[in-house]
């Protein structure tokens, strides 16, 4: 049966982005808004662009870059994998594993690493490139696993969340969990520090666990599903956490974005929210890519919203991030938006792919890093 089931993921994201941007007495699918004119006040210079092999292919993938250091790493659907220079662009080293890649990219104590639908895990050496290890878990990989130098993480399509040997590959401990009957196609990428793996299942929980053998610390449950039909009852946490100081971001699809306390996993923050995408934070307030395509900044002491933007409608999306003292989004027709952080109006947008803006944009000192869905990488910077 669940074989049966495992099928329908790819087409549940579809159906799920249906039902957000419809209402419920509309046969027709709504159009994604169109953009609207607006004074420009910022605007972004391309410092490098390389092309990634055939970036996220022809499926429902999340590949995301991933930086450490001086080095920008990204990789393909078909196994890419390409070390780059993230000041001028570069190619440092460039590997073709010929796999069907479905989770990048995670780097981390020298490290790279990616996952497969296969259900295999490989991590290569950060300066060289080498292959170091390759190890097979219980099915596909859709998140990029996480290392803390000690143990990689990984968090499989069936919720189960397995250690492995950072040196070796093999497998140390595993946990298990109950998916829920119909999920969204994707996970979210594990959070690992020196004593915790955190990870948001299908259930629409979190839960944290002891690093060295896999044992429960605590377990949050952010969304509780509700309605008739399993459709109405899917409450994923597929857009990743987010980890800053002592609290752990999380948002649901149909459930909640919050704040848990990372030693405990109490709740300090919780409003209600339907993403699929992630959350970013910057000064005080959360800004969240809501799956109607609204998006919103929280302010996370009182969980109210500070201000609400609805323009990009039924634009599928990416998870926002803080650059400077602007919230940026990508959408599926390939634009990067600048908002407002104090208000939310649009002070800037630049076209990077033709095809798409899927990955969460990525930000380092004044330089914002952009992978579009065709494989186009592209460094900038505001003029």
């Amino acid at each position: 049966m669940r074989d049966v089931i495992r099928w329908k993921h790819a087409a549940l994201l579809a159906l799920a982005l249906l039902a957000a941007g419809c209402s419920s007495n509309s046969k027709k699918e709504l159009p994604p808004a169109e953009l609207t004119d607006f004074k420009e006040e910022v605007v972004l210079k391309k410092q490098w662009s390389r092309s990634i092999g055939d970036g996220q292919g022809e499926t429902y993938n999340m590949l995301v870059p991933a930086i450490e250091n001086e080095r920008i790493y990204a990789a393909d659907v078909n196994g890419v994998v390409m070390a780059i220079d993230r000041y001028n662009g570069d190619v440092l080293w460039k590997k073709d594993l010929e796999l069907p890649v479905s989770g990048a990219v995670g780097v981390g104590s020298g490290l790279v690493m990616i996952g497969t639908l296969k259900g295999e895990v490989v991590a290569m050496d950060a300066i060289s490139g080498e292959e170091k290890w390759r190890s097979r878990v219980t099915s596909e990989v859709l998140a990029p696993p996480a290392t803390n130098g000690d143990v990689v993480v990984v968090q499989t399509q069936d919720d189960r969340v397995i250690g492995l040997d950072a040196a070796t590959g093999n497998q140390r401990w595993i946990h298990e969990s109950t998916p829920a009957v119909l999920t969204l196609r994707g996970t979210g990428a594990p959070i690992v520090t020196n004593r915790l793996a955190i990870a948001g299942l299908s259930t629409g929980k979190v839960i944290a666990l002891d690093t060295q053998n896999g044992v429960p610390v605590w377990e949050q449950r952010v969304a509780i599903p509700q309605g008739r039909s399993e459709l109405d009852r899917v409450v994923d946490i597929d857009g990743g956490l987010l980890l800053s100081g002592g609290t752990i971001y999380v948002a649901s699809y149909q459930g909640r974005v919050a704040g848990l306390d990372l030693e405990s996993g109490r709740v300090l923050w919780q409003r209600d929210a339907s993403s699929y995408a992630g959350v970013s934070q910057g000064f005080g307030n959360v800004y969240v890519s809501l799956a109607s395509g609204t998006v919103e900044g929280i302010d996370e002491r009182s969980s109210t919203a500070l201000w609400s933007n609805d323009s990009l409608a039924r634009r599928q999306l990416s998870a926002p991030e803080v650059y400077s003292s602007y919230v940026a989004v990508g959408d599926l027709e390939g634009y990067l938006h600048l908002l407002s952080q104090v208000d939310g109006r649009f002070v800037g947008r630049e076209r990077i792919d033709s095809d798409g803006l899927r990955a969460r944009p990525l930000v380092v000192g004044d330089m914002i890093y952009v992978y579009g869905n065709s494989g186009k990488l592209e460094a900038l910077t505001i003029k």
